[in-house]
């Protein structure tokens, strides 16, 4: 992982405080064997408080830190994935993606400041954002959905379309990362209040499995699982539609123009996942499934897979 701003940062705090030191190991989906290994650092160096500085890896190894040792935990996101406003964190156990939900998880300060976002790569300023809509998406239909999260899942997602198209026309565009920092936070107290469904179950199944990445795995996934619970959820398709520009009324078509537009990823395959493993993702998917609005059904979670997979955009399921 990058450390330069965490370097920087410490090298700015040391001109008036004691830094007890920097770990810079975060790893993607947050394996347990580092999170025991910052935590043994940390024993050793003995801080007065955590700072995650960076995207969400480092958020989430942060947070399995401060959770199980108390410390106060300060974050700087400097992506858009929105995890710094969740009470959640996902980690891998014997390469099981596992989700843990507690209030205390929560970071105790969050600041933002744009100009920590400004030398992000457009292309992963789109995948962190459109990461940050899954989790907004999926919130509109969530178990606890509310009418209070719906105004903020739909602002939070019509930020995000307006930014993310912008930021490839201008990738310096302060008004623009600006826009995404905010749709971003939205989008994450959005999950953090109304919990997951089949988008999240499915993401975490394929990233700790076969260790895909996080942000790209879930702009890849989204179109397909908002397909599968479209027929059960069409008021919230509407209020995801009226979101995204061009939508003309369905959210899916708006969906798709919007990677589109932003030429994300689209193809499991294209990260590396084998066809192979499309049934053993399925049988995993299926077990232990989260709440979803639309009854979990092996052989159409396959499809789902498959699609997603071979880049195959279709608007029904």
């Amino acid at each position: 992982m990058q450390t330069h701003q965490a370097e920087a940062l410490r090298d700015t705090l040391a001109e008036t405080a004691d830094v007890a030191g920097v770990f810079s190991e975060a790893t993607m989906h947050t394996p347990l064997y580092i999170t025991e290994k910052a935590l043994r650092y940390c024993k050793e160096k003995i801080p007065d408080c955590l700072i995650s500085i960076g995207g969400g890896s480092t958020i989430s190894l942060g947070k399995a830190m401060s959770v199980r040792n108390g410390l106060f935990h300060v974050v700087i996101p400097t992506t858009y994935a929105g995890s710094e406003a969740t009470p959640v964190v996902g980690e891998t156990v014997d390469g099981k993606r596992t989700t843990r939900s507690d209030p205390n998880i929560l970071p105790n300060l969050v600041i933002y400041d744009v100009d920590l976002t400004m030398t992000l790569p457009v292309s992963l300023s789109v995948t962190s954002g459109i990461n940050a809509i899954a989790r907004a998406a999926e919130a509109l239909y969530a178990q606890k959905w509310n009418p209070i999260t719906n105004l903020l899942a739909q602002e939070g997602n019509k930020a995000l379309a307006r930014a993310l198209p912008e930021l490839l026309r201008e990738k310096s565009s302060i008004y623009a990362r600006s826009d995404a920092q905010y749709g971003a936070w939205l989008c994450g107290i959005c999950l953090g209040s109304v919990g997951l469904s089949l988008q999240h179950k499915l993401c975490h199944t394929l990233g700790g499995i076969f260790n895909l990445p996080h942000s790209e795995t879930h702009t890849i996934v989204l179109p397909h699982a908002l397909a599968y619970n479209a027929p059960k959820v069409l008021a919230a398709m509407q209020t995801l539609a009226d979101a995204l520009p061009g939508s003309n009324g369905n959210a899916i078509k708006g969906l798709n123009k919007l990677l589109a537009d932003t030429k994300a990823p689209r193809s499991l395959k294209a990260l590396g996942m084998s066809g192979n493993d499309i049934d053993r993702a399925a049988d995993i998917a299926v077990g232990n499934a989260y709440w979803n609005p639309r009854t979990v059904e092996r052989d159409l979670i396959r499809e789902v897979i498959r699609r997603a997979w071979a880049e195959e955009a279709k608007a029904d399921l």
